[in-house]
């Protein structure tokens, strides 16, 4: 039995429609997934309503998951959520004030462009978001390089959109701290995404003082250094250890199908418990 615990769909960045993901999970034999979009659970809810969630016929179960993106001045951290409870009244007025901001900024992020001489459409803009909750800085590249302005997304995102790039402009995030505690007050389990990523193993040991629950050990972007290294790490602090491959079905990026990274389902069964 193999699971994914890091997906992303089109309520966020990812490819693939909720509906599609859980097809594709299917056809590769998964037997546990979790959906972790950005600052959204707008999926889960597209899946419960489809009867994909709790299914005594599909072989394949659902986790309730997101992964928060939070505020650190020097560095990127995102925390994963399993297991909440997403009709929690806290946890979904919090992301209700998130998706706000985020259509608030992906709005002065047009602006200001169009300032700069790049000139696109708002409107296009929520054209390539489509059902995405978590309106961000790839629906804007996309449209930057429709117009010719950029060869590709990664472009636009290095040369004018990447942090304190002349096109960016900061969102509203929860501390680390926030996160944990709403993940925990939607009785969740809150776990560490790609600690790998961080670049400061020390920014990683302040977290895990913080509260965090777990730690993704298993991800593409680790190395077998990294994977051991956090293994250890896990151990000495008895944290949940997590993987997923943070799929988002992108064409040239790995994994580009779900079930080419998994983890046992063995992981699932101690982070549940």
């Amino acid at each position: 039995m193999i699971a994914d615990l890091h997906i992303h769909t089109t309520a966020s960045d990812g490819r693939l429609s909720p509906l599609e993901v859980f097809r594709q999970a299917q056809d590769a034999g998964l037997s546990y997934i979790a959906i972790t979009d950005h600052d959204t659970v707008a999926a889960h809810l597209e899946l419960r309503k489809a009867g994909c969630i709790n299914n005594a016929v599909s072989k394949l179960s659902v986790i309730p998951g997101i992964e928060f993106s939070t505020d650190l001045p020097r560095h990127e951290v995102h925390i994963l959520g399993y297991f909440m409870d997403i009709d929690n009244c806290k946890l979904r007025d919090q992301l209700e004030i998130i998706l706000q901001d985020r259509l608030r900024r992906s709005q002065t992020m047009v602006e200001k462009l169009n300032r700069l001489g790049y000139s696109i459409d708002y409107k296009r803009v929520l054209e390539f978001a489509g059902q995405a909750m978590a309106i961000g800085r790839p629906h804007v590249a996309k449209v930057l390089v429709e117009n010719g302005y950029f060869k590709t997304v990664s472009e636009a995102f290095d040369l004018i959109l990447a942090k304190n790039g002349p096109a960016y402009v900061p969102h509203y995030k929860l501390t680390p701290e926030q996160a944990i505690k709403l993940i925990e007050q939607a009785g969740g389990i809150a776990v560490l995404a790609h600690p790998g990523l961080i670049g400061d193993d020390n920014v990683v040991l302040n977290l895990i003082k913080a509260g965090m629950h777990g730690l993704e050990v298993y991800h593409p972007e680790h190395d077998q250094a990294m994977t051991s290294r956090y293994l250890a790490i896990a151990s000495k602090y008895n944290l949940k250890i997590t993987g997923g491959s943070d799929f988002h079905a992108i064409p040239g990026r790995y994994p580009e199908k779900l079930g080419v990274f998994t983890i046992s389902a063995d992981l699932v069964d101690t982070l549940s418990m």
